[in-house]
């Protein structure tokens, strides 16, 4: 029998959740969000949704996982036998973006190895396409991409390493390790990068508010998206972490100190990288308008294009700019990697060293696949379907679930119990009435831009994913453990 994890103290779940939120996403993509919505007025918007989704949610997702203290699959199995498909096709939804993640850091990887030397050249763009990430040339599926390939196949490895270990020795240990490094790292580059000629430049352009956009309600979708993504909300996370806390944890506090802890990292995090876009406008007469991107185009193009003309800080800045993005990465990948694992583990009464091996070979094949000539193309096409499709649908329907088919009323006494903090009426209202109707307003929303512009290629690649997750999902559903069951998993 599998027994139930458990963190020795509220300090590693801290360090864990922290860690599992603070990602890609904080360093390259909330800059750009506040950017190109409304500069220093998107920041209404984006406390709004902390204040009236991110919280209350998370304080739900701790709730449950505290007071179940069981896998995702049954958690639900439990309120409704007919809720475990359920659970299924979203630890599985997540087990892919570990999968693409894994990927995206891989690059990363490659970058930091490269930041020593600056191999990347003068033709950043064309490093990138052709040594790293690929193009949307589908006639470059035929190759891998070598680098990228070595570099998936060791942070596999490295995920091995650390999740096959108990959670306190494995997950929390590292956590509390990467997540203050991060943090000085990442306090090293923005407080150095603020002192920068140009750097107000930067600053002013990220900040210059647009107080018409806050009639515009495509900023207030992106600002509650980019919560959304940034804290991970209602991809299991949170619900299987909170289940391996001790007894009389303050619950609430916690999600407090995690929501803060996120928020402060990447409104900081903007700070520098528009001080070094500033930078760059002012040194190189550019407009700052034509540096600023999104996602990989800003860090595996723009950034080193950067650092290649700051001379010997460039030789400092880069090699600390992308271990902080591995840091980060790590741990968001273990804590994508620990729904699959947990549910899988108690499904099959498997230790966690053998879910964990099986896993992760699993994984590290499909990623494989996409490290090929179109290697960037791909994941762009699997992160949006299933975070704009499969994702958040499924944390509308998680809303709609424990409100009413469970009753979140049940929770309050755990909730308030050693929290400093307390919830109540407006907490189980926003739960219950708010939430579903937003976030299913957002997946319709979502769903009209995804595939209003979708070629025939991603609609295809989007119906394989749907068909393989929903094709497992039923299967593992149906499995009924038994001994002949066991004998023949095992020989698979």
């Amino acid at each position: 029998m599998n027994r139930q994890a458990q963190w020795e103290s509220s300090l590693s779940f801290i360090f864990a959740m922290i860690g599992a939120a603070v990602g890609l996403g904080n360093i390259w993509r909330f800059s750009y969000v506040v950017y190109s919505n409304g500069g220093g007025s998107f920041f209404i918007p984006y406390f709004c949704a902390i204040l009236i989704m991110a919280i209350p949610f998370l304080i739900l997702e701790y709730g449950i996982g505290f007071k179940f203290k069981k896998s995702f699959s049954n958690i639900l199995k439990s309120i409704n036998p007919r809720f475990e498909i359920i659970a299924w096709i979203l630890v599985l939804l997540v087990f892919v973006v570990t999968i693409y993640y894994i990927v995206i850091l891989s690059w990363d990887f490659i970058y930091f190895i490269s930041s020593f030397n600056f191999t990347w050249g003068a033709n950043t763009a064309n490093y990138f396409t052709n040594f790293v990430g690929g193009s949307s040339n589908l006639a470059n599926v035929s190759f891998l991409l070598l680098p990228t390939s070595i570099a998936v196949g060791v942070l596999w490895f490295i995920l091995w390493i650390i999740s096959r270990k108990p959670v306190d020795r494995g997950i929390g240990l590292v956590s509390k390790i990467l997540i203050p490094s991060l943090f000085i790292i990442m306090a090293i580059i923005v407080l150095y990068s603020l002192t920068l000629p140009g750097a107000s430049i930067g600053v002013d352009t990220l900040l210059k508010p647009n107080w018409k956009t806050l009639l515009d309600i495509n900023i207030w979708l992106a600002a509650f998206a980019q919560i959304i993504f940034s804290l991970s909300m209602g991809q299991a996370i949170a619900l299987t972490y909170a289940s391996y806390l001790p007894e009389n944890s303050k619950l609430i506090d916690n999600v407090f100190v995690v929501v803060f802890s996120n928020s402060f990292f990447e409104i900081f995090t903007a700070f520098g990288v528009f001080s070094i876009l500033g930078f760059m406008s002012f040194t190189n007469n550019v407009a700052i308008e034509k540096l600023i991107s999104e996602g990989t185009g800003l860090i595996f193009i723009v950034f080193p294009r950067i650092f290649n003309v700051m001379g010997s800080f460039g030789r400092i800045l880069a090699p600390l700019l992308f271990l902080a993005i591995l840091f980060a990465g790590i741990t968001s990948a273990l804590g994508f990697f620990e729904p699959i694992l947990n549910t899988i583990s108690n499904k099959f009464n498997w230790t966690r060293k053998k879910t964990s091996g099986i896993l992760c070979i699993l994984g590290c094949t499909f990623s494989l696949l996409l490290t090929t000539g179109i290697s960037s193309y791909l994941v762009g096409i699997i992160d949006s379907f299933v975070n704009q499709f499969g994702i958040l649908l499924l944390i509308g329907i998680q809303s709609i679930v424990f409100g009413y088919f469970y009753g979140v009323e049940k929770i309050l006494p755990i909730l308030n119990q050693n929290s400093t903090i307390k919830v109540g009426k407006t907490w189980v209202f926003i739960i219950k009435y708010f939430l579903p109707v937003v976030l299913i307003g957002m997946w319709v929303i979502g769903i009209i831009k995804l595939f209003s512009n979708a070629s025939l290629f991603e609609v295809i690649i989007d119906l394989i994913i749907v068909f393989c997750v929903l094709l497992s999902s039923i299967i593992l559903t149906k499995t009924k453990i038994s001994d002949k069951t066991k004998f023949i998993i095992i020989i698979f």
